[in-house]
């Protein structure tokens, strides 16, 4: 039998990145699983790759309330009770303070912690005793890039929204914990980017900023997700930063 087998989850972001690879290491240990995603090329995608699967793929956009609770309605239709619930949605647009418009800032926001907020919400109610959360927020959420203020609120949000779940839900026997990944190699880094050039800086900045000299592969962050979600079990309200060295060890 897997690792996960018997065991139900939601992972919301689940069509790419590291949500997809956390999808597939829950499928390969046993689990079922409802992912969602925002885009309909990525959702297809994984509906593809995923067929035959103990997977249901839903598109669901974090920022919408009636999605939110569509979400919940199609958790309980599908899963009934779950056991772990890894919320990791992002959203950025690197700007300088001035180039911030309120558009940006609240669709930042809007995905990033009010849906978060609401997806929480919405689930708590399905999530068994001994059962968990996994936030993603990112290196900005402890660690001052400039251009990046709004980014760095909206995740900073999340980590602070896991604290004090993490305190409320004590009594319900259910874990609360963040995964603040580094630079990974995804296919958008969560990052919103005006050009090419910019991505490539990014890219470049990354390398050489990280003590480890590379990005993280989505696996990595995968494996750190599920250890938090289900081997962490003395563990809540903590913060595991997958850096590679990033703003812990000197390069």
């Amino acid at each position: 039998m897997g690792a996960y087998a018997g065991k139900k989850a939601v992972v919301t972001g689940g069509t790419h990145g590291i949500g997809l690879a956390t999808v597939k290491r829950l499928l390969d240990g046993g689990a079922e699983v409802l992912l969602t995603g925002r885009n309909e090329d990525n959702v297809a995608a994984a509906r593809a790759e995923l067929a035959g699967r103990a997977a249901h793929v839903l598109r669901s956009d974090a920022a919408d309330m009636a999605d939110i609770d569509a979400l919940g309605a199609a958790v309980a239709e599908r899963l009934g009770a779950v056991d772990f619930v890894f919320v990791n949605v992002g959203y950025a647009e690197m700007r300088p303070l001035a180039e911030v418009t309120e558009e940006a800032y609240d669709r930042m926001f809007a995905i990033k912690a009010k849906g978060a907020f609401f997806t929480t919400r919405r689930l708590l109610p399905m999530v068994n005793r001994g059962g968990s959360f996994v936030f993603t927020t990112a290196v900005l959420d402890g660690f001052g890039f400039a251009g990046t203020s709004a980014a760095t609120g909206a995740v900073a949000a999340v980590r602070g929204f896991a604290s004090a779940f993490a305190a409320e839900f004590l009594p319900l026997g259910i874990r609360v914990n963040v995964l603040s990944p580094g630079f990974t190699q995804t296919p958008t880094m969560g990052i919103v980017f005006g050009s090419e050039a910019e991505r490539e800086a990014n890219q470049k900045a990354g390398e050489e900023l990280t003590p480890m000299s590379r990005h993280a592969d989505p696996e990595e962050m995968a494996a750190a997700a599920l250890f938090l979600g289900f081997e962490a079990t003395f563990s809540t309200g903590i913060v595991l930063n997958a850096h590679g060295g990033l703003a812990t060890v000197a390069g």
